[in-house]
C-alpha cells in the first residue's frame, strides 16, 4: 500500500496531534484541522485520499458534512470519530456514506488498520442509505449504553440496517434482543412495512405452522375462516422470531423451505405466497449443542445465522447500569411517577450486582424503586434489601392483602401527586392493569417453572387466555428454571 494523504478535522489539538504521529509513522502525509470549514475547502480543491472527521465541530457538525463530501467525491473514504457515542451515531454516520464509525475514546491500533483497510479496499459497497429521518430524538433510543461492548453492537446493527440479510441474536434472557431487531427495522430499509413479532415458546405447537403462514377456511377443525400468518402480516416489512429454539422440527422443515424457496403455503392451501418480509430471529439457547443433540436442524441453524449478533449480559457491561438507571427513571417520571435518584453508594451497589435477569431485572427494580419508596433519594440500605436473596419478592409473596392494596394506594397516590393538583394524563386504568398484569404472570411462571399449564391453573385463568396474554405482553417463556 503506497503513502496517502490523509485530512484530519477535530477540534482537540491532542486527538490531532496523536494520529498525526500515528499516521506518520505509517508513511502517511497528514493534515489537520480543528475545524469544518478548512476540511470542506481542502475537498473542495481535491486534496486528500482519506477523511477523518470529528462529529461535534465549532462550525460545523461532521455528519452533516459527510453527503457534500460524497457528492462531491464519491470515492472519497471517510472515517467518522465521536465521544457522542449511541446508536443513533453509528446509523447517522453508516447512513450517510462513512465507511466506518469510531467510538472515542478509541483504540489506535484499530484505527490505523481501518485506515490501511479504507485505503486498500476497491470502492463501492460504503454509502447505501436507509432513507430515514435525521431528528430522531436520543430519548427514544431503543438500546441504551456506552460500554465498548455495545459500540460493537451499535457498529454492526449500523452497518446491518441498509440490508436484508437474515440476522440470529444471540444473548440470555432480558438482555433486549428484542430491541435490537426493533432497532434493525426501525432505523432500516423496511422501516415503512410492519414489524412483527412471534415468541415460539408462547405458541402451541399444534399452532405454530398456522400461526405463521396462517390457513385456508376448513383447514382444519375450528378453521371456520381464512386467517392470515405472521408471514402475511408482515409483507414489506421484518418478522422476528422470538425463541427460535423453541420451535418443533416440524415446524423448522417447513420455515427452511421458506427461507430457500422464497415463498410459502398456507396450511390448506396450493397457491405460493412470495415471502417478502426481512427475517429476525433469537434465541438464549445454545443452537449449537441442540443441533449436535438432533434438536434443531443444522441446515436451518445455517440459514438463520448469515450475521451472529450477541448481546452481552448485563454483568459484562457494569458501565451502562447508571446511563440505563437514569433512563428508566426518567420514563417513570414521563408517566406521572415521582422523580428519584440514587446516592453514590447505592450506585456503586447496583454496579457491582450480578444481574442475572440482566437489563429487565434492572427496569423492574427501577420501577419498583419508584413506586413502593418516598424518599427522593433511594439510599443503599433500600438498594440491600431489594437486592438481597429473595427480597422484594418474597416481601410480595408473603405480604398479607391489605399489604398489597396499601402498595397500589401509594402507587396511584403517586400518580396524582405529581401532577400538581392536575389530573395524570387519561387512561389511567388500563395503565395500572397493565404494569400490575405483567409481573403477576412473570412471577407465576417463574414459580411453576415455566409450565403454562399449573401457571393458568395458579392465576385462574383459561389456559387459552393466558397464551394470549403471553403473546400480547410479549413475556419470554423460559421452561424449567426458576
Amino acid at each position: 500500500m503506497s503513502a496517502a494523504t490523509i485530512l484530519i478535522a477535530d477540534d482537540d489539538k491532542a486527538i490531532r496531534t496523536v494520529l498525526t504521529q500515528a499516521l506518520g509513522r505509517q508513511g502517511h502525509v497528514v493534515r489537520t484541522t480543528g475545524n469544518a470549514a478548512t476540511l470542506w475547502q481542502w475537498v473542495s480543491d481535491g486534496e486528500g485520499d482519506l477523511v477523518i472527521t470529528d462529529v461535534v465541530m465549532p462550525d460545523e457538525n461532521g455528519l452533516d458534512l459527510i453527503p457534500r463530501i460524497k457528492k462531491l467525491r464519491p470515492s472519497l473514504r471517510i472515517l467518522v470519530m465521536s465521544a457522542q457515542n449511541t446508536l443513533l451515531t453509528a446509523v447517522k454516520a453508516t447512513e450517510r456514506g462513512a465507511f466506518e464509525y469510531l467510538p472515542k475514546p478509541f483504540d489506535l491500533r484499530e484505527l490505523v488498520s481501518v485506515v490501511n483497510r479504507a485505503l486498500s479496499e476497491p470502492a463501492g459497497g460504503e454509502g447505501a442509505t436507509a432513507g430515514g429521518e435525521d431528528d430522531e430524538d436520543e430519548e427514544q433510543l431503543p438500546l441504551i449504553g456506552r460500554s465498548q461492548a455495545m459500540q460493537e453492537i451499535y457498529r454492526v446493527l449500523a452497518r446491518l440496517m441498509p440490508t436484508d440479510l437474515t440476522v440470529m441474536i444471540y444473548g440470555e434472557s432480558g438482555t433486549g434482543k428484542e430491541l435490537a431487531a426493533r432497532a434493525l427495522h426501525d432505523y432500516g430499509k423496511r422501516r415503512r412495512g410492519t414489524f412483527v413479532a412471534v415468541n415460539m415458546a408462547a405458541i402451541p405447537r399444534e399452532l405454530i405452522e398456522s400461526e405463521l403462514f396462517g390457513h385456508e377456511k376448513g383447514a382444519f377443525t375450528g378453521a371456520t375462516t381464512r386467517s392470515s400468518g405472521r408471514f402475511e402480516q408482515a409483507a414489506g416489512g421484518t418478522l422476528f422470531l422470538d425463541e427460535i429454539g423453541d420451535m418443533p422440527l416440524e415446524a423448522q422443515t417447513r420455515l427452511l423451505r421458506v427461507l430457500q424457496e422464497g415463498e410459502y403455503t398456507t396450511v390448506g392451501g396450493r397457491t405460493p405466497i412470495r415471502a417478502d418480509v426481512r427475517i429476525i430471529a433469537a434465541t438464549h439457547r445454545d443452537l449449537r449443542q441442540m443441533v449436535r443433540q438432533g434438536l434443531f436442524r443444522e441446515d436451518l441453524f445455517y440459514r438463520l445465522s448469515v450475521v451472529p449478533i450477541r448481546l452481552p449480559p448485563l454483568r459484562e457491561r457494569s458501565e451502562d447500569i447508571p446511563e440505563l438507571i437514569r433512563h428508566f427513571f426518567g420514563q417513570a417520571q414521563n408517566e406521572g411517577l415521582a422523580a428519584k435518584t440514587l446516592d453514590s453508594e447505592a450506585m456503586e451497589a447496583l454496579r457491582a450486582y450480578q444481574w442475572p435477569g440482566n437489563v429487565r431485572e434492572l427496569e423492574n427494580l427501577v420501577r419498583r424503586l419508584t413506586v413502593l419508596y418516598s424518599q427522593e433519594t433511594i439510599g443503599v440500605e433500600v438498594i440491600a434489601g431489594e437486592l438481597s436473596e429473595g427480597g422484594s419478592t418474597e416481601r410480595e409473596v408473603s405480604a398479607p392483602a391489605e399489604s398489597l392494596g396499601s402498595a397500589v394506594e401509594h402507587h396511584l397516590r403517586s400518580y396524582f401527586a405529581a401532577h400538581d393538583g392536575n389530573l395524570p394524563a387519561p387512561g389511567l386504568y388500563d395503565r395500572v392493569l397493565r404494569e400490575m398484569e405483567r409481573p403477576l404472570i412473570e412471577l407465576s411462571l417463574s414459580a411453576t417453572r415455566g409450565n403454562q399449564i399449573r401457571a393458568a391453573k395458579l392465576l385462574g385463568l383459561n389456559r387459552n387466555t393466558l397464551r394470549k396474554k403471553i403473546r400480547d405482553l410479549d413475556i419470554q417463556v423460559v421452561r424449567g428454571l426458576k
